[in-house]
């Protein structure tokens, strides 16, 4: 085997070949014989569920990890990989679904070091002449004096790609790149890396969740179930519903949410021109002002950094406000516990793991913490009554479809998807007045989000005022009654899900939209 400067098409894009690759984590079979077959020049769609096994063969690939078994064709020449650094010397290199970059530095601090070495001094002149000379070939513009804090979501994401460039990439995996875009930096970045894969100069190994992305710029498609290959095949000789067939199994039935048409009720949820700063101490939130009635989901997009994160925690009672009020159903709302439990006001924010939920802890003990210490869960005033809430566990694992080894284990040890369900379960086991929830399906498979997606649904059609904050715009559509566009911390477009029109969202979500075309509730 090499591990030398793969040759390559006369253009420089290579292709990739994967064969019979196998990756054990301890008991788990991560990865079972799974071939792939990337041509040069090419996008090729990577696809699959939660726990598919696409995270694992790329890392393989990547050298994060050490297969098994199996065997990596690059070019023409079989190599090994023993580590990220030989990965990149062969011309390969990752775009993560999260950014990289060093916030405080400029576009040209960060792509002098994303080489990994560099001199002791750095000669900037010189490099900056060749930075701009880099950049000038390639389709992304940005400035080489920009400092990374300033860009936007679609620039910092350009950046990423132009790193790898930088880096003479020329197999570039690309793991959901779109998520913290809007629908017309999608178009843009997408669209510009298939001109250069056109051109013969890339070839692109993309990872996403949306068939839509798919269908538009992939050529090709492989298809990954439980860590077994499932399907091959171009993309325009498949359509959708062939590629989900593959990827949930045929006999799989996904419920979709059904939404009922019920008469609006009375107002359960008014912020009224909230204000907050940011961990910054900048401004985060901006006179925001928005009503929920009952029976409805009022959807907020937005691409991520804009104020998001400040509204739940000021909702949650995590962050405190610094002018404006909270009501909820007509009285005043601090975020204290007592209220909370009151109003009957239940929250599923992102990463329930990390905001919601102690790791260690049992899923148990986590289901309970809404009323752990309320009768008849405690005995004498501050024993737990241990086995009512196991019962109880027992009972919404089953009504929620969690996927535990046990009432006890750990909820760390539990998949993205079935945390979110165990949380979900706890704050919808009983009837909820106000629901709020961000970004709930975020990395979760498609069985999982129309799991999750129904439950918020039902809520809804059982009178809940529910507030729906999220970064994917299909959700916000599927979902909601009515849609808010979330921008510098202040709501600047408002449209009926009935009118929705997605180019105009999209450009909200960029800036593009003044205070004279919000339309008020």
């Amino acid at each position: 085997m090499s591990s030398g400067r793969v040759e390559v098409t006369k253009h420089g894009a290579p292709g990739l070949e994967v064969i019979g690759m196998s990756k054990r984590f301890g008991s788990l079979k991560a990865l079972d014989n799974v071939s792939l077959k990337v041509q040069p020049g090419t996008i090729h769609a990577l696809l699959g569920g939660n726990g598919a096994g696409k995270s694992t063969l790329v890392k393989c690939v990547m050298g994060f990890y050490h297969a098994d078994e199996g065997d990596i064709v690059l070019g023409p020449k079989q190599v090994t990989v023993k580590d990220p650094r030989e990965a990149r010397e062969l011309g390969m290199g990752m775009v993560y679904q999260h950014f990289t970059l060093v916030q405080n530095m400029t576009v040209l601090e960060n792509l002098v070091l994303s080489r990994g070495k560099v001199p002791g001094v750095i000669k900037w002149q010189q490099e900056r002449q060749e930075v701009e000379h880099f950049m000038a070939t390639t389709p992304f513009k940005l400035s080489t004096d920009a400092k990374i804090s300033g860009l936007s979501a679609g620039e910092k994401q350009k950046l990423e790609i132009l790193k790898q460039l930088y880096l003479n990439t020329k197999l570039l995996f690309l793991d959901e790149p779109t998520s913290s875009l809007t629908p017309g930096e999608t178009e843009e970045v997408l669209g510009m890396l298939q001109a250069m894969v056109r051109r013969g100069e890339l070839t692109i190994v993309l990872i996403t969740h949306r068939f839509r992305e798919v269908m538009r710029f992939a050529d090709a498609c492989t298809i990954l179930r439980n860590g077994k290959f499932v399907g091959t095949g171009q993309v325009a000789e498949l359509d959708q519903q062939r590629m989900s067939d593959w990827m949930i199994g045929s006999d799989q039935v996904i419920q979709t949410a059904s939404r009922k048409e019920t008469p609006s009720g009375s107002v359960k949820l008014e912020l009224q021109e909230l204000q907050a700063q940011g961990d910054s101490g900048v401004p985060a939130l901006e006179k925001l002002t928005v009503s929920v009635h009952g029976g409805e989901i009022v959807g907020i997009a937005g691409v991520s950094g804009n104020g998001q994160k400040a509204l739940i925690e000021v909702i949650a009672g995590q962050r405190p406000l610094t002018a404006g009020q909270i009501l909820v159903r007509g009285q005043r709302y601090r975020g204290t516990r007592r209220e909370i439990q009151m109003h009957r006001l239940n929250c599923l924010p992102e990463e329930p793991l990390h905001n919601t939920c102690v790791g260690h802890m049992s899923v148990t003990r986590n289901m309970a913490m809404r009323k752990f210490d309320q009768k008849p869960n405690r005995m004498f005033g501050f024993f737990l009554h241990n086995g009512r809430l196991r019962r109880h566990a027992l009972d919404l694992i089953r009504r929620y479809n969690v996927k535990t080894p046990s009432p006890e284990s750990p909820i760390r040890n539990l998949s993205g998807g079935n945390i979110q369900r165990a949380v979900l379960a706890r704050e919808l086991c009983e009837p909820s007045e106000v629901l709020i929830t961000a970004n709930p399906c975020y990395g979760l498979d498609f069985h999982a989000t129309a799991d999750i997606r129904s439950q918020i649904m039902e809520a809804r059609n059982h009178g809940a005022a529910v507030l729906l904050i999220s970064e994917d715009l299909d959700e916000i559509l599927e979902l909601a009654d009515r849609i808010f566009v979330i921008f510098e911390g202040n709501l600047i477009y408002e449209t009926s899900a009935a009118a929705a029109d997605v180019s105009q969202i999209g450009q909200a979500m960029a800036g593009h939209s003044s205070a004279e075309e919000l339309v008020h509730a």
